[in-house]
């Protein structure tokens, strides 16, 4: 590999600790093994990250966009020009999330839950969170269905429940939740505007 190939040091630390922090948590990772994963020095670290916590700001920052943007949402999309299909597809691509060997959870759950709320990576988290939200919003709307927003909170309370159920050992889990998918999409078209 030239070096012109070779990721720079602040990619090779981030690519180290998103690989652990998504397999182990924030916390059950220290600094230095980030450091040693990632084959840079500390003063190298600590030039590009001023702590963990900025480090787990910018893996929090790059999972939304390679899981949520990229694989989630993209791939719904993908699958189908319809919307209300768009919006189903999600689970099937939870579906073969589940079945793949390194299926890790929820990494903002998982943050949240381990920092807490009022720490700032667990705000982060909430903010991450809730951008997911507004992207189902958008499916929503572009659904046509009744109260968006309502719709995606209960949506994305079933998917979060899908993932834990995965998480406990049930891969089948977001087929289930395909099927009380469809019955919430129908009853947001079945609505009467207010």
């Amino acid at each position: 590999m030239s070096d012109k190939e070779k990721p720079n040091a602040r990619e090779r630390i981030l690519r180290a600790a998103y690989d652990l922090f998504t397999q182990r948590g924030v916390r059950g990772v220290p600094v230095d093994e980030i450091i040693r994963t990632s084959g840079v020095a500390i003063a190298t670290f600590y030039r590009h990250f001023k702590s963990k916590d900025d480090l787990v700001t910018a893996f929090l920052n790059r999972r939304e966009r390679v899981w949520t943007t990229e694989t989630i949402v993209a791939v719904a999309r993908s699958r189908s020009t319809i919307p209300r299909e768009q919006i189903l597809a999600i689970f099937d691509v939870f579906d073969e999330w589940f079945h793949r060997p390194d299926f890790e959870g929820d990494s903002f759950v998982n943050v949240l839950i381990e920092m807490g709320s009022d720490h700032p990576l667990g705000k982060a988290s909430i903010t991450h969170l809730n951008n997911v939200r507004n992207e189902l919003r958008i499916l929503a709307e572009q659904a046509e269905l009744r109260d968006p927003d309502g719709f995606a909170h209960s949506y994305q309370i079933l998917m979060k429940g899908s993932i834990i159920a995965a998480t406990m050992g049930d891969v089948t889990s977001a087929r289930r939740a395909m099927q009380m998918a469809e019955w919430l999409v129908d009853h947001h078209t079945a609505l009467e505007a207010v």
